[in-house]
């Protein structure tokens, strides 16, 4: 009677094994993609500051909320709310596609990443500015996800390029006097410089479970397919 036990033993462990496995495959999978309703920081690659924002308005151009880049890892006004266009929509925890259009709500201020055809302060290209009230304002708020999978992955260099304007989101490597001494001007540029990589820092995000999430993955894949 003894090896019809150890028999059942050892489905048993092959069992919980295959279990434990697929558990494991499946939180790294939920934790790989940048996810709608999100709340994270974004780093330039470049120069190493976050994205940030503050209840500080430029004193030239629009005139409107400033935003800068910081050094500082545990800033909390360096927190972005992921979410979808102007019109458009998003679920929360819904992977972000590469090519797909987003904005970026500051969670201070409630005020949206914006541009347009304002100059910067200090490089002379174009201003970037928070904008809106309680997380709405207009089209200028719109930034396209450039990135080189199908979906934004945590962690992984993208570009965000302004609808309206066709500027990069870049950050100028120049840095402001008082009142935001050391902060780093963020500007636009018509070009994708060096300076216009970003990634995925601190934050909060979002699951989504892993059926939708292939189900997804394949129709993406397939539209690609057929469009090339």
């Amino acid at each position: 009677m003894a090896a019809p036990t150890t028999s059942m033993s050892w489905c048993h462990l092959c069992a919980l094994f295959i279990l434990i496995v697929n558990f494991l495959s499946s939180v790294q999978g939920e934790l790989r993609y940048v996810t709608c309703g999100s709340v994270l920081k974004l780093q330039n690659t470049e120069h190493g500051v976050r994205l940030h924002s503050h209840d500080i308005k430029y004193g030239s151009g629009s005139g409107q909320q400033s935003v800068t880049g910081t050094d500082q890892m545990d800033d909390n006004n360096s927190h972005w709310v992921l979410k979808a266009k102007r019109g458009g929509s998003c679920p929360r925890g819904e992977p972000v596609a590469c090519g797909s259009t987003v904005r970026l709500e500051h969670l201070t201020t409630h005020k949206n990443l914006h541009s347009h055809h304002f100059v910067s302060p200090l490089s002379n290209n174009q201003e970037i500015s928070a904008f809106g009230d309680s997380g709405e304002g207009d089209t200028g708020d719109n930034w396209t996800v450039v990135c080189s999978s199908d979906f934004w992955e945590r962690g992984a260099t993208v570009r965000l390029k302004h609808v309206d304007t066709d500027m990069w989101l870049c950050a100028s490597g120049q840095t402001y006097g008082r009142p935001i001494g050391g902060q780093m001007e963020i500007c636009g540029l018509g070009h994708p410089a060096s300076s216009c990589y970003w990634k995925t820092a601190e934050g909060v995000y979002l699951r989504e479970g892993d059926a939708t999430l292939a189900l997804r993955a394949t129709a993406h894949t397939s539209h690609l397919h057929q469009e090339l």
